[in-house]
């Protein structure tokens, strides 16, 4: 079992170029996890750094450029909604960080993990 202070993080250079985004973000997030070490333990983040260039460059499979759709609620009643190309023509990068946040685990932790991506 590993102890907070003694797992030292490397870094990783990831390049987006024609890579899905599902699979590129499963990728990343068992990295940020610390899953593909030996010394894997939940409740100490053990994960390295992640950099990810060419993020403008990811591929969507099928029509979910049209399709998917992502929602937020504000402080006023009603809920906002925007398709996946109009959220790729505005901020590329938040397509690629939300796939990744929603696949680590939902707690404190995953803050920290979250930290550790870099997308450019």
């Amino acid at each position: 079992m590993a102890k907070p202070g003694e797992v030292e993080a490397k870094w990783w250079v990831v390049d987006a170029d024609q890579k899905v985004v599902g699979r590129l973000a499963s990728d990343i997030a068992v990295i940020l996890m610390g899953k593909h070490r030996p010394t894997y333990t939940p409740h100490v983040d053990t994960g390295d750094f992640v950099v990810v260039v060419n993020v403008e460059k990811i591929f969507l499979s099928g029509k979910k450029w049209d399709q998917k759709e992502y929602t937020w609620t504000t402080q006023y009643p009603g809920l906002k909604k925007e398709t996946a190309r109009t959220r790729f023509e505005h901020k590329p990068e938040m397509i690629l960080i939300e796939a990744v946040r929603r696949m680590l685990p939902k707690n404190k932790l995953a803050t920290k993990m979250l930290s550790k991506l870099k997308v450019y």
